[in-house]
């Protein structure tokens, strides 16, 4: 795909935005949840869907060995479980356990008010932005 500066200027736009925002819910979930940020990524990404560990390294943009160790930390926490996949049996998916499902809900219940600079923005903004955003989650 062709390099595209205007892509690129929104795209830093949408991840500043989210970065200088999100420090607050980011410290709520790890004091809801009593765990790491690390592993909290990894939790919301099973939360999808059952993983290799490579997938979840992928998925929480890790590298492998520290997929490992989260993998291992959330096993020894009772909240995810690694099975043979029946599809491979050479190969074991990791999935959340009940537990795990209870604190990705614990997680996914704290509150995340959006920030002011997208609260200040008019309705007819906020619907420009949201068809958008729809429409990238589409493809």
């Amino acid at each position: 795909m062709p390099h595209n500066p205007l892509a690129d200027e929104v795209w830093a736009a949408l991840t500043t935005l989210v970065f200088d925002h999100r420090d607050s819910w980011r410290r709520a979930v790890v004091e809801a949840s009593g765990l790491p940020f690390s592993r909290i990524r990894v939790l919301r990404r099973l939360g999808r869907r059952p993983m290799t560990v490579k997938q979840v390294a992928l998925a929480a943009t890790l590298d492998a060995p520290a997929a490992t160790v989260a993998v291992n930390d959330l096993e020894q926490r009772g909240l995810v479980v690694r099975e043979v996949n029946p599809a491979n049996r050479r190969c074991k998916t990791v999935s959340l356990t009940d537990a795990g499902r209870a604190v990705l809900a614990t997680i996914e219940a704290v509150d995340d008010p959006a920030p002011d600079v997208l609260t200040a923005l008019s309705d007819d903004e906020l619907r420009a932005l949201r068809a958008t955003l729809r429409k990238l989650a589409d493809r």
